[in-house]
């Protein structure tokens, strides 16, 4: 495939929505015919079905529940081809809806890739995204920027974010001031599951801007905060969650792992300032552990939002905010959390509405987490802000109105590191300073370098790179 041609696997999309709550439904003709599983793509994977038209649907603006894991690595699903994590909820999830085989994050670590989702543009457009993640108080996300959650309200969504916030702290950054109504969860990068001690030593579970005790296992607590949000009576209006997971990230605890948690802390409180990185911890047993934990908490949440009758309208999509760590499962991918490489950036993503998406689809179409902003805005008749202008591109027309993607470049800048992916090929320069190209069509696993056998089009990508970059903020010194 070397154009963002759709390609659906034995089902097409059907249905259509305009930015509006009135647009008209428009079902979608034959489908095309279906691609060949993706590499890292097992057994599990979702039963695809033959192809069949659907119908024209009336629905209302949908709500939008964005769920995002952390540090979860592309194939730690099963349903992504996962040999021993076993994902029953988001497998399920994925057969409702649609699976993206070649979906990225915005960057390849936590802050940066939050605050392309939030503002749907380049982490290099604003001073805060420059943080590889953010680690102090210096730095945010400026409260005067344009953001998912500010656009929806604007547009007579209430919003909320409930778990990781990474865009900086208090007192000059906060969910609460960037456009959300609600805020429960953390502000830093990591915290230790029971006593919520953040990378610092400080204690770090906050509603709104004050701290909330609660010394019970962290992913619990905010399971039962978005699965009381979803449940609640919104008096007709819209919502926006923002869901995000701490879950796999480190330190490597998990439910009933009180000892553990003793025992980190009194590393923290004695001043061991990298407690957290856990680095004398873990295995793959206990990383699977919690990836199964998470899924069972998204089913909970799922759960609940079916029971409260709003599962038909509201827009579900679940992603990573980069690549795996130490425990994640990534093969045939190179590369891990940090890196440019499919390793770092490449993550399972998954979207359903049942009100408009027809189920046990696979879309092989490259997509990144600024798409999403520019989609759910899209999707909500929220209009971008012309000062800011979003880096994504909506997926709305081809999800719903079977419109070929649009082809542009997917871009990518950490400290000692380029990538760019344009088609089915990946300029990548890695800590090293040596340009390399690859064909992922064929080589997803980034072995076969074939800068020397297509300089043309290595120069043509490296170009493209450096157009963009121009256009960003440089890294301080």
């Amino acid at each position: 495939m070397t154009s963002y041609e759709p390609q659906l696997s034995r089902r097409a999309f059907g249905g259509a929505v305009g930015v509006s709550a009135a647009a008209a439904a428009v079902g979608l003709g034959a489908s095309p015919a279906a691609a060949a599983p993706a590499p890292g793509d097992g057994q599990n994977a979702p039963q695809e079905r033959e192809f069949r038209a659907a119908r024209p649907r009336p629905s209302r603006r949908p709500n939008i529940l964005f769920i995002l894991g952390d540090d979860l690595g592309r194939a730690d699903l099963s349903s992504y081809g996962s040999p021993h994590i076993k994902t029953p909820n988001l497998d399920r999830l994925a057969r409702q809806g649609v699976r993206f085989t070649d979906a990225y994050s915005g960057s390849a670590t936590c802050s940066p890739t939050r605050f392309s989702l939030y503002t749907g543009r380049y982490p290099g457009r604003t001073e805060g995204g420059l943080a590889e993640p953010i680690a102090d108080k210096s730095v945010g996300l400026d409260p005067a920027h344009p953001t998912l959650a500010s656009l929806l309200k604007g547009a007579g969504y209430a919003t909320a974010l409930i778990g990781k916030w990474h865009a900086g702290y208090l007192p000059d950054y906060s969910p609460t001031r960037s456009g959300w109504d609600e805020f429960f969860g953390n502000f830093g990068g990591a915290l230790e599951y029971y006593s919520k001690l953040g990378l610092g030593g400080e204690y770090d579970l906050y509603e709104g801007d004050a701290e909330y005790k609660d010394l019970r296992y962290y992913t619990r607590i905010i399971t039962e905060r978005a699965s009381e949000y979803v449940s609640r009576d919104h008096h007709g209006r819209p919502w926006l969650l923002n869901l995000n997971f701490t879950t796999p990230h480190w330190p490597w605890i998990a439910d009933g792992d009180t000892e553990q948690s003793a025992e980190i802390v009194r590393r923290i409180k004695a001043g061991d300032g990298r407690a957290l990185w856990h680095q004398d911890g873990g295995s793959v047993e206990k990383y699977k552990e919690m990836v199964e934990d998470l899924d069972r908490s998204i089913g909970k949440v799922l759960a609940a939002l079916k029971r409260s009758g709003q599962e038909e309208d509201t827009v579900v999509v679940f992603s990573s905010d980069n690549g795996g760590e130490r425990f994640s499962y990534n093969w045939p991918l190179s590369g891990n959390k940090a890196s440019l490489q499919e390793g770092g950036i490449r993550v399972p993503n998954i979207v359903r509405w049942p009100a408009r998406l027809d189920g046990g689809q696979v879309s092989r179409v490259p997509v990144f987490s600024p798409d999403w902003t520019a989609t759910l805005l899209e999707l909500a008749g929220a209009r971008p802000d012309r000062a800011h202008p979003l880096d994504g591109v909506s997926l709305a027309g081809y999800l719903l109105r079977g419109e070929k993607p649009a082809e542009r470049d997917l871009f990518w800048r950490v400290r000692g590191e380029r990538a760019l992916r344009r088609g089915d090929w990946k300029y990548y320069r890695g800590k090293a300073g040596r340009d390399q190209l690859f064909d992922l069509a064929g080589d997803v696993r980034e072995q076969a370098d074939k800068a020397a056998a297509e300089p043309a089009r290595l120069a043509q990508l490296r170009a493209a790179w450096e157009k963009v970059d121009a256009q960003l903020l440089p890294y301080p010194a």
